[in-house]
């Protein structure tokens, strides 16, 4: 049996949500019906549409906690509620922690991590004043959960985010439902800038037990479902989309007729 999920009615915030995973998201939320506003710096080239139906756009600096709180302010007049945030906005350059310097960092951190505290907490004096209450998802990153050499403020960030959430998720509840999705690699119109041309990007592609990059609705098709019904019971969890995640670099080097101890690898036993 087909399930269809309709968020017709449904009001969502996707933050960067012009480009993309950002605009797989806000794709994702229109599909299913959602009146969608998104929010950056700067607007998108062209507006975000899907089925024909189009995403309002507004320009925020969400490192701007008077902007930010003057933005919910709008929404709330011009919209009456908000169901969803997807705080999506985010990502980092690379460069090693000592060559990049501490200023640098700290605005890493400060785009990652404070930036959606503020958004959230300007989201949750709307939520939790309406019938319904609301969802709020984290984008995270597999960053946050493994070394990040290259990205080390961006990967603590959102490990930090991560924690946010589960906090969030205890604090605000039962009117707010918290979660974080876990993204790895997606493929999207900057995909060429880390990975070369197409040969390169098929060629990373296939480290991932899948065998390719997450498309950005994927992510989008996550939020849809923690914004529904189906998944009213989930909060505080954090749920990974990265294709199976990464190859165990000692399953290469190691030589498989002379396992090496401490591998992890199980040896035949009989209980």
């Amino acid at each position: 049996m087909a399930v269809t999920i309709d968020l017709a009615g449904r009001v969502a915030v996707v933050t960067g949500g012009t480009r993309g995973v950002g605009a797989g998201i806000t794709r994702a939320l229109l599909t299913a019906g959602a009146e969608v506003v998104v929010c950056a710096r700067r607007p998108p080239d062209k507006p975000i549409e899907m089925d024909g139906r189009t995403a309002h756009f507004e320009s925020l600096d969400i490192r701007d906690p008077e902007a930010v709180e003057a933005f919910f302010a709008r929404l709330h007049r011009s919209h009456g509620r908000l169901d969803l945030l997807v705080n999506n906005a985010g990502g980092s350059p690379y460069g090693l922690i000592a060559e990049a310097g501490q200023r640098r960092a700290a605005r890493i951190v400060e785009l990652n991590l404070i930036a959606p505290m503020t958004v959230s907490l300007s989201a949750y004096e709307l939520m939790r004043q309406q019938e319904g209450g609301g969802s709020i998802v984290m984008i995270g990153s597999v960053s946050g959960t493994r070394p990040s050499p290259g990205t080390g403020p961006y990967g603590a960030a959102k490990a930090g985010l991560e924690n946010l959430a589960r906090t969030l998720a205890v604090e605000w509840a039962p009117a707010i439902r918290v979660n974080t999705l876990l993204l790895g690699m997606v493929r999207t119109e900057l995909s060429h800038l880390h990975y070369g041309d197409e040969e390169g990007i098929a060629a990373v592609g296939r480290t991932v037990p899948l065998g390719r990059m997450a498309e950005p609705v994927e992510a989008g098709d996550a939020c849809v479902f923690l914004a529904s019904g189906p998944a009213g019971y989930i909060s505080g969890a954090s749920i990974a989309i990265h294709g199976g995640g990464e190859r165990p670099a000692f399953l290469d080097a190691a030589n498989v007729n002379q396992p090496s101890p401490g591998t992890g690898r199980a040896e035949p036993r009989e209980d």
